[in-house]
């Protein structure tokens, strides 16, 4: 579990890194990390609490014929929540667009399939 949190704070920090369009609103190293840590933690309970009300409808046949789309669509949706969530909370962490929360979201799932991949556990299911 704490490998696929690592896993999502690197990837937000590179999908942050990498996009215009995603953006720290600080200027300070250390509130950036710290910042980064709040934004995985409140990317992760919107994606644990509010991603199953939705892939639950995507098992109809069309959206199982376009999940990989749906599921980046909802990624992107889901950015925005926690874009929102981060504002509330003072985060100083966004995403401006739609766009950039699409190619953010495809961004972070990469990262985050790469380093579970390579980080996690073999033959034991990381569960």
């Amino acid at each position: 579990m704490l490998i696929r949190f690592f896993a999502t704070v690197l990837a937000l920090a590179v999908a942050t890194l990498a996009l215009p369009g995603i953006e720290m609103t600080s200027n300070q190293l250390s509130t950036d990390v710290l910042a980064l840590i709040g934004v995985a933690i409140i990317f992760g309970i919107v994606n644990s609490v509010v991603k199953p009300l939705f892939t639950r409808y995507a098992q109809t046949p069309l959206g199982l014929v376009a999940l990989g789309v749906f599921l980046l669509v909802l990624n992107a949706a889901l950015l925005g929540l926690t874009s929102l969530l981060c504002s509330i909370a003072h985060i100083p962490w966004r995403v401006d667009d739609p766009i950039s929360a699409f190619v953010g979201a495809f961004i972070v799932s990469v990262v985050s399939f790469v380093v579970n991949s390579l980080c996690g556990r073999r033959g034991t299911g990381d569960r």
